[in-house]
């Protein structure tokens, strides 16, 4: 059975270019104008990934994928936007959108981030049902990680990740000491590579070390090697 996407954009255009693109490639898709009836199509629908443009009227893309991973839906979500700071990127990523893509973007480059999307979900869920052969929790110094139930204590403190930000951090504790240029971390989590885009790991470095970091200025769990990339500090014996 092929992938259900929503497709979820304002302008017509666009939208219709991209459900197009992605039916001629196989997919099934949903497609809607504005958030609200993005919220209203999954009342009775599960879909696979959903692809929501930042400015819609009546709820805009920043508030579908807050809304649905306050009901505790972890469906892909690829956020489109006209806007370029670092701000809406972090604020996106900080709601719960998997990737974002800039405007205006190729649709060779958007196909490949739904594919690279599509591929860490199923990835996940194979991880899961392999670590339930690994150790139940993996602990360093006073961070421990429990990946079947995606958990993190620091202190003993639960804190909160999105996805891809413990993706990331499962990455670096499954393996401390190794380093990791950013072209290789985007491959390995976010399952893409593309040049011009490895600020994306940039920001998520830095949410990781603002949430676990007592200095995130000096960090002491995921350091910084010059000229090569970042590692997770060794776990102290």
């Amino acid at each position: 059975m092929p992938y259900h996407l929503l497709v979820a954009e304002d302008q017509d255009d666009i939208r219709e270019l991209i459900t197009l693109n992605l039916r001629n490639s196989g997919y099934q898709v949903t497609s809607v104008a504005d958030g609200l009836a993005a919220m209203a199509a999954q009342a009775g629908q599960v879909f696979d990934m959903l692809i929501l443009d930042l400015m819609m009227p009546g709820m805009d893309g920043l508030e579908v994928c807050k809304a649905l991973r306050a009901k505790g839906r972890s469906t892909p979500i690829l956020m489109l936007t006209a806007k370029s700071t670092e701000l809406d990127r972090v604020l996106g990523l900080e709601l719960g959108a998997d990737d974002y893509l800039t405007k205006p973007f190729s649709l060779a480059e958007l196909m490949a981030r739904v594919k690279a999307l599509l591929r860490r979900a199923e990835l996940l869920v194979a991880a899961q049902s392999a670590a339930q052969a690994q150790p139940a929790s993996l602990r360093n110094g006073a961070l421990e990680i429990w990946p079947t139930k995606r958990q993190v204590r620091q202190d003993g403190v639960l804190l909160d990740f999105t996805a891809l930000e413990f993706d990331l951090l499962l990455h670096f504790a499954q393996h401390p000491g190794h380093v990791y240029s950013r072209g290789q971390l985007l491959t390995a989590v976010w399952g893409y590579s593309h040049d011009g885009y490895e600020h994306t790991v940039t920001t998520h470095i830095n949410r990781l070390r603002a949430k676990l970091e007592h200095d995130p200025l000096r960090p002491e769990l995921i350091l910084t090697v010059r000229g090569a990339g970042y590692k997770m500090r060794e776990a102290p014996p």
